[in-house]
């Protein structure tokens, strides 16, 4: 499969992760009715949505009432591509391609979602620790003892956080740890955390320096947990080898 054919599979998985980025939350079908315009109600056409080319076309705006197109939707279709691209290029065919895919359309979805509404769905997150499992073993890439570490502690290290900071983390954030755990096994997942955990506190301390967040405000971590989790997908086996390695010496 050629890599172009890749990033228009990518355009249109993002163009799907975008409905689901919408209506998850809201617990609405993924599949009816058709997709309209939130300002007036106009069906959406199929010319009007092709991924990015349309965005451009309209402007960003929707042909009927000119309502202003969320950036959200032409990025996270240009992002999905991109990532799919990356996968292909470092894993090639066959099915470790297609389990990247999977993880990282996941990981988009769920910085979407926690970015927009402070929240790491169930719909997502449960399935994907069965999904990560299955995985590993159609691919034969981890065994279960390395894949069943990797769900407890990628789950545990969030719910001693839960239970130390009396909620300051969310159920979702532990949730999400564990599939990384799932589709990573505990060496790759304990770095995928390692790099949210670094990003996020990054963040939080840059928020706070510049006086936009307290200390007690909400800051959604799925997202820098997302972050781990494809840098720790695409490098962490590398890292953790070399680290390894670094010891033996």
């Amino acid at each position: 499969m050629p890599l172009a054919v890749v990033v228009l599979f990518g355009l249109v998985l993002g163009s799907f992760l975008n409905v689901v980025i919408a209506r998850l939350p809201e617990r609405r079908s993924l599949w009816a009715p058709r997709s309209a315009c939130p300002g007036c109600g106009a069906l959406i056409a199929w010319y009007d949505n092709v991924p990015l080319v349309s965005f451009v076309v309209l402007r960003g705006r929707c042909r009927a009432c000119a309502t202003p197109i969320p950036w959200r939707y032409p990025l996270v279709e240009a992002t999905t591509a991109a990532l799919l691209a990356l996968a292909w290029a470092e894993f090639g065919p066959g099915l470790e391609f297609v389990v990247a895919a999977a993880l990282l359309a996941a990981l988009i979805a769920v910085t979407a979602i926690d970015l927009r509404h402070q929240i790491i769905p169930d719909a997502i997150t449960l399935p994907g620790i069965l999904a990560g499992v299955t995985a590993n073993v159609a691919t034969r890439h981890l065994g279960w003892a390395e894949v069943a570490l990797g769900i407890a502690l990628g789950g545990g290290v969030f719910f001693a956080i839960i239970v130390v900071s009396r909620g300051g983390m969310g159920a979702g954030d532990m949730k999400l740890g564990a599939m990384l755990g799932a589709f990573l096994g505990w060496k790759i997942a304990l770095f995928a955390l390692m790099v949210g955990v670094v990003l996020g506190g990054a963040w939080a301390v840059a928020l706070m320096a510049l006086g936009v967040r307290g200390r007690k405000d909400a800051i959604p971590f799925g997202p820098f947990l997302a972050i781990g989790g494809a840098t720790a997908l695409f490098w962490g086996e590398g890292v953790v080898q070399w680290y390894v390695t670094g010891l033996r010496m």
